[in-house]
């Protein structure tokens, strides 16, 4: 009986040192199959810049607009606006539709891809496949328009392509302004203009 109890007592003090030292041959196993763990490493999960989201802080269907000071009614409208990077006295919009309400009944509608806002000169930059439409007849097409929402301005300073009553043209500058002896609105071409005439065929037969 003296036998069994001690053999017992072997079997248990064994025990008592095999398996802590099965348990770290585990632990020893999981940590060698998995992967190392860098802790200067981001977390894999959903990164967020938080300076790219302060940057990109905007608004949606803003509207911008203003009164020349002969009464001409000027009204942009864009998808998306978000303050400039560089100062914040500008405004970056997307996908810009406007129009402008001349005083004697004739209207400006205007798209454009984007439009940079100006507050502290009530100036805007607008550019990408600018389209213009006049109730006059005419339709322009241009890169770069620059507006101003406190008087009637708005200029072309590069090349416009354009069909109106008179026929199709191209010229390197268009402006649209208040003409300084009259006061009454006035469209310009200048800069190399090359007019194809198209008479009014219709008429003459009418006649």
């Amino acid at each position: 009986m003296a036998r069994a109890d001690n053999t017992y007592s072997r079997i248990v003090a064994w025990m008592k040192i095999l398996l802590p030292l099965a348990a770290l041959g585990l632990l020893s196993t999981l940590f060698l199959i998995s992967d190392t763990v860098d802790p200067s490493r981001a977390v894999p999960n959903a990164p967020v810049d938080l300076e790219a989201r302060a940057r990109d802080l905007g608004v949606t269907a803003p509207s911008f607009a203003g009164v020349s000071e002969r009464g001409d009614e000027i009204t942009l409208r864009a998808d998306t606006a978000r303050p400039g990077r560089d100062t914040q006295e500008r405004i970056v919009a997307d996908r810009i539709t406007g129009e402008i309400g001349l005083t004697d009944g004739a209207r400006l509608r205007l798209r454009a891809e984007t439009a940079t806002f100006d507050q502290a000169t009530m100036t805007a930059m607008i550019e990408g496949r600018v389209h213009i439409t006049l109730t006059t007849g005419y339709k322009i097409d241009t890169e770069r328009l620059e507006l101003r929402l406190d008087t009637l301005y708005v200029e072309s300073p590069g090349a416009v392509t354009a069909s109106g009553p008179v026929g199709d043209l191209a010229a390197g500058r268009m402006i649209l302004h208040e003409a300084s002896a009259s006061g009454d609105a006035e469209l310009i071409f200048s800069g190399g203009v090359k007019l194809i005439y198209r008479p009014d065929i219709e008429g003459e037969q009418d006649q």
